[in-house]
C-alpha cells in the first residue's frame, strides 16, 4: 500500500472539551511497522481508529499515497470497509459456533473469492501462525496466544494493504506475550504487511518496531527508530516513559535543593562553558556505575557520594537505589554487587551518556555532538 499521511488531523468530541488528538502529522511507509506509543488517554487508539475510519476527522486530512481517503475542508470521507486496511482489536472477537478454519475463511467468504484461492490462502495464513492443526476446532477449544493467532490469521487472510492492531497482545500472559511478538515480527518480515501497532507497553514497542510515534496528550512527541526514541530523546517526557527504570533527572537552579544536582550544573559550567540554556540532565540506569572510592572514578565523569539504601535482584541485573539528602537515583548493575544498605559509593556517568534538557524540557541538542566528543581529562 502507498505511504499513509496524516496532516494536521484533529479529533475532538465535544465543544468544550480538550482534543483527544491535535494537529498530527505522522507519515507511516509502505512495509513499515509504526508502533504508536503512549500512556493511557494520549490519542494513540484515536488515532488508530481515525486511519480505520472508525471516527471521522474533526479537522486536517488523511491520505493514502495520492488519494484522501478523510478532509474535513473538503468533505471526503471515504468508509471503513472501503480502506482496504485490516483491524484486530484487544478482544479476539471470533465467531463461537464457527470452526478455526471457517473464522479465517470469513472475510474470504464475504469477499466472494473462489474456493481454490480461498483455501489457498487459509492454507497459507494458517500454517505461517501454527494453527492448521486447530483448523477443526472451535475457539472455545483454544487458549488466549491461539486464539489471537486466528484473529490475526482472519485478518492476514485477505491481505489487506494494511493491518491495524489495538493492543492485541494486553490479554495474554507474559510468555505468551513474548511469543506472540516474535511471531508478529516473523510475519511482518514474510508477509511485508504495513502494520500499524498500539501500545503502552515501551518493551513491546522497542522490539515490535521500525519506526515508533511517541504520543501524550494527544499530540505526537517523537518520531524514529526504537534506539532515536531512546539514545536520543527529544524531550523530558520521551525521556521519563521510555526505560525501565526510569531515567535519572536532575533539575537545575531549585531554590532549598542541593547537593547532587548543584553538582551537575557545576559540572557543566566548567567542562562546557560554551552550553547555555541547560535546566535539567538525564542519566539512565544502566548507563551508570559506582565505586567504593573516589579515586577509582573514571576522568572526565560526572560523579557524586551517596548512600545506598537498596539493593533489588531482577534476576540477572540488580537495581541499586542512591539517596542523598534531596534526591533518589536508580543505578543498573549487572555484576552482584558487594556492597550493603548504608554503604558510600560514588556513582558515575560518562559525559555521553547525559542527556540535557533545556527549561521547557526539549533536548538541547547542540549538547549531543560536545558531550559525545567529549574528551575525558
Amino acid at each position: 500500500m502507498p505511504t499513509i499521511n496524516l496532516r494536521g488531523a484533529q479529533k475532538n468530541y465535544g465543544v468544550n472539551s480538550a482534543n483527544a488528538v491535535s494537529d498530527l502529522d505522522l507519515e507511516i511507509r509502505d512495509g513499515e511497522f509504526m508502533c504508536l506509543l503512549g500512556p493511557s488517554g494520549c490519542g494513540k487508539t484515536t488515532t488508530l481508529r481515525m486511519i480505520a475510519g472508525l471516527e471521522n476527522l474533526s479537522g486536517g486530512e488523511i491520505r493514502v499515497g495520492d488519494r484522501v481517503i478523510d478532509s474535513v475542508t473538503d468533505g471526503i470521507f471515504v468508509p471503513p470497509e472501503k480502506r482496504e486496511m485490516g483491524l484486530v482489536f484487544q478482544s479476539y472477537a471470533l465467531w463461537p459456533h464457527l470452526t478455526i478454519e471457517r473464522n479465517t475463511d470469513f472475510g474470504l467468504r464475504l469477499r466472494k473469492l473462489p474456493k481454490a484461492e480461498r483455501e489457498a490462502r487459509v492454507e497459507r495464513v494458517m500454517q505461517a501462525l501454527d494453527i492448521a492443526k486447530y483448523r477443526d476446532r472451535y475457539p472455545s477449544q483454544l487458549s488466549g496466544g491461539q486464539q489471537q493467532r486466528v484473529a490475526l490469521a482472519r485478518m492476514l487472510a485477505v491481505n489487506p494493504g494494511v493491518l491495524l492492531l489495538d493492543e492485541p497482545l494486553s490479554n495474554l500472559d507474559a510468555r505468551l506475550r513474548l511469543e506472540m511478538r516474535a511471531e508478529l515480527k516473523r510475519l511482518h518480515k514474510e508477509f511485508k504487511t504495513t502494520i500499524v501497532f498500539v501500545t503502552h507497553d515501551q518493551w513491546e514497542a522497542m522490539t515490535l518496531a521500525t519506526t515508533i510515534a511517541v504520543m501524550n496528550e494527544g499530540t505526537l512527541q517523537q518520531m524514529g527508530t526504537p534506539n532515536d526514541i531512546y539514545d536520543r530523546p527529544a524531550n523530558r517526557f520521551v525521556a521519563e516513559f521510555v526505560g525501565s527504570p526510569p531515567i535519572n533527572i536532575l533539575t537545575f537552579g531549585q531554590p532549598g535543593v542541593s547537593d547532587v544536582a548543584d553538582k551537575a550544573e557545576a559540572y557543566f559550567a566548567a567542562r562546557y562553558p560554551q552550553l547555555r540554556g541547560i535546566a535539567s540532565v538525564g542519566m539512565r540506569p544502566e548507563a551508570m556505575g559506582y565505586v567504593m572510592k573516589p579515586e577509582d572514578v573514571p576522568q572526565g565523569s560526572f560523579s557524586g557520594e551517596m548512600t545506598v539504601t537498596g539493593v533489588l535482584p531482577t534476576g540477572g541485573s540488580w537495581i541499586l537505589e542512591l539517596r542523598s539528602e534531596n534526591h533518589t537515583l536508580f543505578l543498573t548493575t549487572h555484576s552482584l554487587p558487594r556492597i550493603d544498605s548504608g554503604d558510600r559509593v560514588f556513582f558515575h556517568v560518562p559525559p555521553e551518556a547525559l542527556h540535557a534538557f533545556d527549561a521547557k524540557g526539549q533536548r538541547v541538542t547542540e549538547a549531543d555532538a560536545v558531550l559525545r566528543n567529549s574528551t575525558y581529562n
